[in-house]
């Protein structure tokens, strides 16, 4: 996964998570419910929701909210009850693509989610048709230009399990899941700041598209991305 476009790739899906920021406080609040639902209210045993606070916090959501989505999936309030349903399928030229979701109402969402393959040129798969393209893992990503040796030296000391410096001299660095948290703070506590930094389903082989392909690909990905029940897509496209 060493292309040129690497970085390219990243500022302009950082840029378009942005432009939606709008719905960036109706998903991390579904996140904070399921994550508390799952594994209890208590942050220090529970990495999954402190991994979802972390997120509400950098995208300014008042603790107030927090703590009132926590109540709600640990039953002190009444709320919505939210099941998590992942889709797999087809892009343009064969680009495989996850969309991860939450909702109320299944019948809805699949419905949603076929609809906006079969309409911008993709195919809704079955199970396990493309998630064996991704891997789940932690990922930092640092500009072009960071020093490599100390992003290595820092990474690997903390736990990390590879760190890749791709063609465009952007550096990424890898983690299990669980050592997500642990690698962060050492490459903080050391002065690295990631441009960006999640837990992730990371693509193992890239597909490269360009022209008018990569321009349908992008609408595929935006209208999926904008379904109200959508919470993460992936997908191993390299728009060119």
């Amino acid at each position: 996964m060493a292309g040129h476009s690497k970085w390219a790739n990243i500022q302009h899906r950082k840029g378009r998570q942005d432009e939606k920021r709008g719905k960036i406080w109706t998903r991390i609040t579904r996140e904070i419910i399921v994550a508390a639902r799952a594994g209890g209210a208590d942050v220090n045993m529970n990495p999954r929701l402190r991994l979802a606070i972390e997120k509400a916090k950098a995208a300014n959501m008042p603790a107030d909210n927090i703590k009132r989505n926590v109540d709600k999936a640990t039953g002190n309030l009444d709320g919505v009850t939210y099941e998590e349903i992942r889709y797999e399928g087809y892009g343009i030229g064969g680009a495989a693509i996850m969309v991860d979701t939450m909702t109320d109402n299944r019948v809805r969402t699949v419905a949603e989610v076929r609809h906006a393959f079969s309409k911008y040129g993709g195919n809704l798969g079955t199970d396990g048709s493309v998630s064996f393209q991704f891997k789940h893992c932690g990922q930092f990503l640092f500009a072009p230009g960071a020093s490599e040796d100390k992003v290595m030296e820092v990474a690997l000391e903390a736990g990390a399990e590879d760190v890749v410096t791709h063609e465009d001299g952007s550096i990424e660095v890898l983690s299990a899941p669980a050592d997500f948290e642990a690698v962060q703070k050492a490459l903080e506590g050391a002065g690295l700041k990631a441009e960006l930094a999640e837990v992730t389903m990371r693509a193992d082989t890239p597909v490269s598209l360009s022209g008018d392909d990569a321009v349908r690909m992008q609408k595929l990905l935006d209208v999926l991305e904008d379904l109200d029940d959508v919470q993460e897509v992936y997908h191993n496209a390299e728009l060119n």
